[in-house]
């Protein structure tokens, strides 16, 4: 990751898949917000609300198609937003696993 950046302190083990050297952070930043926030730790999320704020975070949040469920309502508590108004939550709804799988 670019080493002026904000991120750069972020943990690297959410980044093992990744070529860290040429990444661009704000071109990345839904991937970026949805890493910390389904893997990283309170240390790494400080970071990224340190960098974009708790409302560019949502507003990105929202328009991902997965997101971990324990995330979701985290965002939820912070923000006041409802899970309705996240993409994730109402493509989950629209496809509901068989009762028995």
């Amino acid at each position: 990751m670019e080493q002026s950046s904000n991120l750069y302190g972020l943990n690297q083990r959410l980044f093992w898949d990744i070529d860290t050297q040429n990444f661009n952070i704000d071109r990345n930043a839904a991937w970026i917000i949805q890493r910390v926030l389904e893997y990283g730790t309170m240390k790494d999320w400080k970071i990224l609300e340190d960098h974009f704020g708790v409302d560019k975070i949502v507003s990105y949040a929202q328009t991902l198609r997965t997101l971990d469920p324990v995330a979701l309502s985290f965002l939820c508590f912070l923000s006041g937003q409802s899970k309705e108004s996240f993409l994730c939550y109402r493509l989950a709804q629209s496809n509901p696993t068989p009762w028995n799988s």
